[in-house]
């Protein structure tokens, strides 16, 4: 039976793939902040499943949290078979005007600690010859993100990473896909202060579970990348043949409006 880690686990995307995992016969590791949640959809995935659940509860803005995750699983002897990264942090405002500690976290969250546990549970999967990692980026990987510049920066990271470590595992037995959804509903908005109006019309927009299942379906497949949604795959191309000061422009016009707010 193979073993999956997926961090975010307590809600959205991350809950999601954690779901699709258990139906797929995984056991499950599953990581976030939120310790009684991750209890509760552990107990209902065994149950539903039959499936071994572990729970870590785990602030990944900490540096040392990867460390001890890893270290916890190596402890009980469990190889990781599929590595699910989708924890994720955005903040909203002017760069030079939101809090730097905050920007900080999200770079902690979502750059540093997807490397780390990827860094640190890539070589057990390169010497059995198999595995799965799947890193949770977004569509706004492909352009600059005025008013959530660190965010799309972010994404930009995880998707550059994915695609350049995937070819570099060619041949191992290891496969790297990156999910690049558009916007999706979830808890993240709230967190990040932009509540919770869609930054983009219906179109583009998709429920965490459609989103969830592209992205395992691509990554079982050894699919490199995955763009949820013909409109999001469609608004990827047109960004790409764009000039980039105007994609930034209208992205932070979208910004500005998704709120209200005047620049």
């Amino acid at each position: 039976m193979k073993t999956a880690l997926v961090t975010g686990a307590s809600s959205g995307i991350g809950e999601e793939l954690a779901r699709l995992a258990a139906a797929d016969g995984c056991d499950l590791i599953l990581v976030s902040r939120r310790q009684e949640t991750l209890e509760s959809l552990a107990r209902e995935l065994s149950v539903a499943h039959g499936v071994s659940a572990r729970v870590i509860a785990a602030d990944l803005n900490d540096p040392e949290a990867p460390r001890r995750i890893v270290e916890e699983i190596e402890k009980e002897k469990i190889p990781v078979d599929i590595l699910v990264n989708s924890a994720g942090l955005g903040a909203y405002g002017r760069f030079f005007e939101t809090d730097l500690a905050k920007q900080l976290e999200v770079i902690r969250v979502n750059v540093a600690a997807l490397t780390d546990l990827t860094g640190r549970i890539l070589p057990g999967m390169i010497a059995r010859r198999r595995g799965r990692i799947l890193n949770v980026a977004s569509t706004a990987a492909f352009q600059p993100g005025p008013y959530m510049s660190v965010y799309y920066a972010s994404k930009a990271y995880v998707l550059s990473f994915s695609e350049a470590i995937a070819e570099e595992l060619r041949g191992t037995g290891v496969t790297v896909t990156a999910l690049c959804p558009g916007p999706t509903p979830t808890e993240f908005q709230e967190r990040s202060g932009v509540g919770g109006e869609a930054l983009l019309p219906a179109p583009f927009v998709m429920d965490a579970a459609s989103v969830a299942r592209a992205g395992w379906e691509a990554a079982k497949h050894g699919k490199g990348l995955v763009v949820p949604g013909t409109a999001n795959k469609l608004l990827k191309e047109a960004v790409r043949l764009s000039p980039r000061r105007l994609v930034a422009r209208a992205a932070g016009k979208l910004q500005k409006r998704r709120i209200g707010r005047k620049s």
